[in-house]
């Protein structure tokens, strides 16, 4: 399995297929690399090299005990494009997903970014706090957290309703997918899930929006019932200089599988309209001794 041993002497899988133009997936809680599965094969069949890693304590990736936060995540997030020597990068994040690609550039810059792409995600804060008045309790996240180490499975099995919009009338989710969720979650090891509730909910990322200096594209469902749209969207959309939002009506928190057509539609739109021509990383790919 492709992979890499990050600094601290964690194993990180990835998938790295077609050539093109990188394009670099982080994905929500508590799924792994494959939730943008969708969009990999659509993009790298359009001349895009698609990259996809599980964070660590997710999917493949090493189930370690400490570093389940953002500021880790995107320090491994770092690691991987400097190991793949990735440049002209376009950085796609759902849920968490997102909130590591805020931190990745808060943290580490734009200089290998063109662009950045936020789908259903966390920034800027969850929480509510008295400078964050649209988010949501502690309770909600303490709930979470109690429901995960009681009973993990069922709880994902629960989770999947509202993160497809399965329990609203007229919703075509399928079976299939909802226990595709469910795998997902029990692929994620019960301390990385655990801890990545607070990562996700507590960790302000205010600063990080407002380093965002390349072009920027935000799409959120306005029905999404795990990540409400008034305390991210709305807000990281202000934060984020010139970024263009794109709003889902009545669509839910994981819209890149219940919407994929149009989620693959928008991102293809967003890449060809960037600035800058695409670049093959050929050298770098052989660099590395990455087969195509």
């Amino acid at each position: 399995m492709p992979g890499f041993t990050t600094k601290d002497g964690t194993e990180i899988y990835y998938t790295d297929y077609g050539t093109g133009q990188p394009v670099v997936f982080s994905h929500g809680w508590p799924l792994n690399g494959d939730a943008f599965e969708d969009q990999g094969m659509f993009l790298a069949s359009k001349g895009y090299r698609c990259i996809a890693h599980d964070r660590r304590g997710h999917g493949r990736s090493g189930q370690t005990w400490e570093g389940n936060n953002l500021d880790q995540y995107a320090d491994d997030l770092a690691e991987l494009t400097a190991r793949l020597d990735l440049r002209n990068a376009v950085h796609v994040g759902h849920s968490t997903g997102g909130g590591e690609v805020a931190r990745y550039i808060g943290r580490h810059g734009t200089k290998r970014v063109a662009a950045a792409v936020l789908i259903s995600a966390i920034p800027p804060l969850m929480l509510k706090t008295p400078a964050n008045p649209v988010g949501l309790p502690l309770e909600v996240f303490d709930s979470i957290r109690k429901s995960v180490a009681a009973d993990r499975s069922q709880f994902w099995k629960d989770l999947s309703a509202p993160f497809y919009g399965a329990n609203r009338a007229g919703n075509t989710v399928s079976q299939g997918v909802r226990d595709n969720f469910w795998l997902a979650g029990q692929m994620c090891s019960l301390k990385g899930a655990y801890d990545c509730i607070k990562a996700f909910s507590e960790t302000d990322l205010t600063e990080d929006c407002k380093k965002f200096d390349v072009p920027t594209l935000i799409i959120h469902g306005d029905d999404d019932q795990i990540v409400p749209i008034i305390a991210a969207a709305m807000q990281s959309s202000k934060l984020i200089k010139g970024s263009e939002l794109k709003i889902y009506a009545g669509q839910p928190h994981g819209i890149c599988t219940t919407q994929k057509d149009r989620v693959n539609a928008d991102l293809l739109t967003f890449l060809q309209s960037l600035p800058h021509a695409a670049t093959t990383n050929t050298e770098s790919r052989q660099t590395a001794g990455i087969a195509g």
